[in-house]
Parts: structure tokens; sequence; C-alpha cells
């Protein structure tokens, strides 16, 4: 198994958080698996950890946001990646953000891009959950701004 995670961890991923609006609050969290998987249907596709409480809020919450950050966004990938954090209003307090139109869910600002979707299909892929997702929005693309970008344990701007 060590020799597994070692090796994907010298794959590097774009650092995206999740947000959705639950009814009492607002979840969020950062990951490191989320792409685009069709363009016609505009489709994307995240992947969650099965025990995490986001995975359980969006097997009970179709529309969610996907925030993928800049490079001088670690503080925020940070905060949104800590064990028992506290509701996403709170971790972004201070920070840049709006309610996305149609999933509700807060966005983050000042990344390369976010957007909006609504889950079609749910597929369990051993100790993760797969959301295919149809893209209802985009909120914003900033092609200008560098990616943060999470290789070999660490976040890392690209360049």
């Amino acid at each position: 198994m060590n020799e597994f995670i070692e090796a994907m961890a010298q794959v590097p991923t774009a650092v995206t958080v999740i947000t959705v609006k639950d009814e009492r609050d607002d979840v969020g969290a950062t990951v490191g698996t989320f792409t685009s998987i069709s363009l016609d249907p505009r489709l994307v596709m995240v992947s969650l950890e099965n025990t995490g409480y986001l995975n359980e809020l969006l097997l009970r919450r179709d529309r969610w946001a996907a925030s993928v950050l800049s490079a001088g966004q670690k503080a925020i990938a940070s905060r949104f990646a800590t064990a028992g954090r506290p509701g996403a209003r709170l971790l972004l307090a201070g920070t840049p953000h709006h309610r996305g139109g149609l999933s509700e869910a807060l966005v983050v600002d000042g990344g390369v891009t976010a957007l909006e979707a609504e889950t079609t299909q749910v597929v369990p892929a051993g100790d993760h959950t797969l959301y295919i997702a149809r893209v209802l929005d985009v909120s914003y693309v900033t092609p200008g701004v560098l990616p943060l970008v999470r290789l070999r344990g660490r976040y890392r701007p690209v360049g």
C-alpha cells in the first residue's frame, strides 16, 4: 500500500474545495480528485472518502459547488483539509466568497475557476465514492491565475 501511495503522490492534482449547503450549515472539504469527464454534456467528477461528512451530505443533497484554488490560496486549502473543522462560513470568514445562485453552496472567489454542479450519478469505488455531476453554471474563470496543486504530499504553486 505504501508503494501505491508513493506512486500516486508523484501525480500532481489541482486543489479544489467542494462545498454544499446543508439545512443547518454550509459544509466543505479540500479534495484532490476533481476533473472534467465530458464536454457534451458538460460533466465533472469528484471523489470523496466514504467516511467523510461531506460524502454523507452529497448522498442527500444533489447540488454543490467546486472552487479550484489559486496558488495564493494555500491557507484556504489547509483550513478545509483539517479534521474536525467548523462550518464553511467560519472557514471563509474574511475571505472573498459568494453563494452560488443555483446550488446555494459557498463559492470561493479569487481561484482559477469555480462552478456549480448537480449530481447525476453516484458510483461506489472502494473506500471512496465518485460523484458525476452536470455543470449548472461556471461562476468565473481567471486564465491568468496560477493553480494550487498537490504534489508529493504538499501544496505547491505551478511553475
